[in-house]
């Protein structure tokens, strides 16, 4: 029997012939080093990234299944859902840093599969009108050279994905080690929907993605800016949540 790589390659709907021979390559596993493996491989993703019980406005851990944690229930944040893929840890810190920072975009499929792979999240999908990445400055987009949450919405949802329906307006400091009033401040009026296009957002669901999710400032933000624009339903959908808001 051969095995699934080699299948691939040979097949000429799903091989090279149909732009599929990269994806068919072997490879090692990122995490244990197995080999031939996908760039994730199943153990792995069973081991450390299991689903767990979350709040499902806020995407943070519960000991049980509740409606809503006690903060969500004491001040209601404009997402009507929240999914994660898994937590801020290791190994999933490595590997969102050589994505994020380290110029290796090509973690954008393995990534997204792991998060569409998260209870909820197809439906989600399947159920909005746009998937819209929180967008990049354009400093920092010069900086990094692509907008890691764009290449996510992209193979999330590539007939439903834009990345020029919500814009930034304007370059913040780092939020990295900003308490979450001050990074709520510092994001006022960074966001913005494009005016031509406001009325595509009209009694819409839509889905924002985002790689790290840590006191939801960026999500919030964006999502109160959908809303104002006439938007019915704001979810998002990220790759990793902080244990407990804490900085990433």
């Amino acid at each position: 029997m051969r095995p699934a790589w080699l299948e691939g390659l040979l097949n000429t709907s799903s091989g090279p012939l149909a732009g599929g021979f990269w994806r068919w390559l072997p490879s090692r596993c990122a995490i244990c080093q197995s080999w031939p493996q996908s760039p994730l491989c199943e153990v792995c993703v069973g081991r450390f990234a299991q689903p767990q019980n979350r709040c499902p406005t806020c995407a943070l851990p519960l000991p049980h299944p509740a409606r809503r944690c006690g903060a969500c229930l004491k001040s209601p944040p404009p997402l009507d859902l929240c999914l994660t893929a898994t937590t801020y840890a290791w190994p999933w810190v490595d590997l969102i840093a050589r994505y994020k920072f380290q110029q290796q975009a090509g973690w954008a499929g393995a990534l997204a599969t792991l998060m569409q792979s998260t209870p909820l999240a197809e439906d989600t999908l399947d159920a909005a009108d746009w998937v819209l990445p929180i967008p990049l400055s354009e400093q920092r987009l010069a900086e990094r050279g692509y907008n890691q949450s764009w290449l996510l919405a992209r193979q999330l949802s590539p007939q439903k994905a834009d990345a020029r329906l919500l814009l930034r307006t304007r370059d913040t400091p780092s939020q990295r080690t900003l308490p979450r009033a001050e990074r709520l401040a510092n994001l006022v009026g960074a966001f913005a929907v494009e005016p031509l296009r406001a009325g595509e957002l009209r009694d819409k669901k839509v889905v924002l993605i985002d790689d790290v999710m840590t006191s939801g400032a960026s999500l919030h933000t964006a999502a109160r800016v959908l809303r104002e624009a006439g938007t019915a339903q704001v979810s998002a959908l990220v790759l990793a949540r902080t244990e407990a808001g804490g900085e990433a």
